[in-house]
């Protein structure tokens, strides 16, 4: 049976390293399955029969790099640019072609040796990767374009500008370097949001202790303000627990006896007792972290074209400069200095660093962004799909049934909040009214006890109105509210917050005052509309009875099957396929053949396991609302790596033609590849602020 093995290999900062080091891996007997990520610089790779894993560690550092074993438990070094090897001999560089420009200007016969020492200085573990890549069946590098560049360029006389050349590159690579870390540190941030210790029940009190030494069954204590230290079950007590870290849920939500929490979460209020339910290595954070990594892993449609296109592109580069330097002096009496110059430029300028960079770049900050705000999916190929798809089919259960209304805050101005429960559920318990049944289940999920009302009239639209307990209590719409209530200016703007986040808001008053605001929030319709201004058609595959899904679907808008079994869910996938790319969204659960069926599965699941694994994507919040956000993201990531990519070769054709023209210097030609990877890096950051929208995630 094949074993699972992960390294880590430090260096590898660009996409064109994984390219390196993959085809060298894969070459050898019995490594299977070779997964390389340059974000978080981990490469996972299977030994089967005849393998060995550490023929891989070898081959790996035969091509300059280092490796260890990556440790669960050590966080990464968060080192400056500065402290690290390339920025030291970034450093170092700067200073040795600082000095060999003041030789220019007090000693100038022996500047060029000055520049000369520079630059051969700055190429060496550039050349050394070359040819140690070149060794292992790897001869076509950008390193390699560098290198007889820089060397060309000193064999006729043109050492100042090879030290330049090789300066800029050096920069571009740092650059590379620091992107590739921040993207990392932005996911990776999650997993600082686990608290380093626990409070561990022991007897009749507690004892600190180290949160990754915790085992299931084991119960802890959560004080108010203090962070979930693992994934459990609330044993005792009850409190809001703000999730927002954890899910990008940005409303807190309230837990009591029997609900879980997540680690990394924040308890807002009341202490709580949690029984552990996971490990340090299996809690949410850290599958999602996983899952992350997974996705950063596997490689989108284009990122694989551009791979392969590479391989062909980079010899070609090498073939078409030699020609430009060779041609000429040979067949029309040129100058063989000035050609080689130029054919020295075109090498510099077809480097394909910005290209390789151009898609996992964008797809990793894709991924990161999405992940941070609840929506997991599991690799560029997934985020790239999601985007084109056409057609989307729901689950009714558990899917367009979470767009019903739902309490989303309770905002306390007078009084204490379990009042506020009973009175309002008590005169809403006898209306049928979407509002006032999600106001009672509020109440209910709290443990209220509703008391007998009197006199109980509907308000024309406006809300409802009893008598309960010698009160006259109303549960309306601000508008009226304010009729009957006199509204401070601190209340008003807490109301107008939450309906600027697109929730319907309850008013609650006793008499003539006003006892607090209920918010809430339905998305299923509001997302039908949003999938439809962009150009996806939404269908419903309910087991549901023809007229319950006609009523819904009535509602909502939407195309309706009703009546189906799972096999016949499957057959209307397979009809929809005629329309276009198919997405299907379920719970996770009973949905699983059609769900795998779909071009793209989207599990509705607030973290279970059956979520995270079945579906091609995941929504942690459980909302409608989140699925336009998912293809909207997308195909901002989709417009960013086109972006990206018409940015790389423009650069590179625009310098292609002043080359030849002899406009282009070899240090201009290394500012223009450099100058594209920095500029497509910083594009694809851009992914990592992605605004969603306030009713999305």
């Amino acid at each position: 049976m094949a074993q699972t093995q992960i390294i880590k290999i430090d260096g590898m900062d660009c996409p064109s390293c994984t390219s390196k080091i993959e085809g060298v891996v894969c070459k050898l007997p019995g490594v299977e399955n070779v997964s390389l990520n340059y974000t978080n610089q981990k490469m996972k790779f299977e030994i089967g029969n005849g393998g060995d894993a550490k023929a891989v560690i070898r081959a790996v550092e035969k091509l300059g790099y280092k490796t260890s074993q990556p440790s669960a438990k050590t966080p990464d070094i968060k080192s400056v640019w500065w402290q690290t090897g390339k920025g030291r001999l970034v450093i170092f560089s700067g200073i040795l072609l600082a000095v060999a420009g003041a030789l220019s200007v007090f000693l100038p016969e022996y500047a060029g040796y000055g520049f000369a020492l520079a630059a051969l200085v700055a190429l060496y573990p550039l050349a050394r990767k070359a040819v140690l890549s070149g060794i292992a069946g790897q001869p076509f590098t950008i390193e390699t374009l560098v290198t007889i560049a820089v060397i060309g360029a000193i064999v006729i006389d043109e050492a100042a500008e090879a030290a330049v050349v090789v300066f800029l590159f050096l920069i571009g690579e740092l650059l590379e370097m620091i992107a590739a870390a921040k993207a990392r540190r932005s996911v990776q941030a999650l997993a600082d949001l686990v608290p380093k210790s626990a409070f561990l029940v022991v007897g009749t009190g507690t004892k600190e202790v180290m949160a990754d030494t915790l085992a299931v069954g084991d119960v802890i204590e959560v004080r108010p303000g203090g962070r979930v230290p693992a994934d459990g079950m609330i044993s005792e007590g009850q409190t809001s627990i703000d999730e927002a870290a954890v899910t990008g849920e940005s409303m807190p939500k309230r837990k009591t006896v029997g609900d879980t929490v997540y680690a990394g979460s924040i308890n807002a209020e009341g202490m709580i007792r949690v029984t552990v339910e996971k490990g340090a290595q299996d809690n949410m954070i850290a599958r999602i972290l996983e899952m992350v990594e997974n996705a950063e892993a596997n490689k989108a449609p284009t990122a694989r074209f551009i791979d392969n296109f590479s391989k062909y592109y980079t010899p070609g580069v090498i073939v078409v400069a030699a020609l430009i330097a060779i041609i000429p002096p040979l067949l029309m009496g040129a100058e063989w200095d000035l050609w080689i110059y130029k054919g020295l430029a075109i090498l510099l300028i077809g480097c394909p660093c910005a290209l390789v960079l151009s898609t996992p770049a964008a797809i990793t900050s894709g991924i990161s962004a999405g992940a941070k705000h609840g929506l997991l999916m599991k690799g560029g190929a997934v985020l790239e799909a999601i985007g084109r798809v056409t057609v989307i089919a729901f689950d009714k259960t558990g899917t367009l049934t979470q767009g019903t209304p739902k309490v989303t805050d309770i905002k306390l101005f007078s009084g204490d909040e379990k009042t506020m429960l009973m009175l309002a559920g008590s005169v809403e318990a006898g209306s049928s009214h979407p509002l006032a049944v999600a106001i009672v289940d509020a109440a209910k999920t709290r443990g209220t006890v509703f008391e007998k009302v009197t006199n109980a009239e509907a308000l024309s639209g406006r809300g409802v109105r009893a008598d309960v307990g010698g009160r006259v209590v109303t549960v309306a719409s601000p508008n009226y509210g304010r009729e009957i209530s006199k509204f401070s200016a601190a209340q008003n703007t807490t109301i107008e917050t939450l309906e600027a986040e697109g929730k319907t808001v309850a008013a609650v008053i006793v008499d003539t005052v006003l006892l607090g605001v209920f918010a809430l929030r339905e998305d299923a319709k509001p997302a039908m509309q949003e999938l439809a201004d962009i150009g996806v058609s939404a269908v419903m595959l309910t087991g549901d009875n023809q007229r319950t899904g006609a009523a819904l679907g009535a509602q909502l808008g939407i195309e309706v099957k009703a009546e189906l079994l799972p096999q016949h869910k499957l057959d209307e996938i397979t009809a929809l396929k005629a329309r276009g790319t198919v997405a299907m969204v379920g719970d996770g659960i009973n949905d699983a053949p059609a769900l795998a069926s779909a071009d793209v599965g989207i599990a509705m699941g607030g973290g279970t396991d059956v979520a995270l694994e079945t579906a091609d994507a995941a929504l942690l919040h459980e909302r409608v609302g989140d699925v336009p956000e998912l293809i909207k993201l997308s195909r901002a990531t989709m417009a960013n790596i086109h972006q990206n990519i018409t940015l790389a070769l423009g650069l590179k054709a625009v310098f292609l033609v002043t080359t030849i023209m002899g406009v282009t210097s070899l240090w201009m030609a290394i500012m223009a590849d450099t100058g594209a990877t920095v500029l497509v890096t910083i594009n694809a950051l851009r992914l990592l602020r992605y605004k969603f929208a306030k009713t999305g995630s």
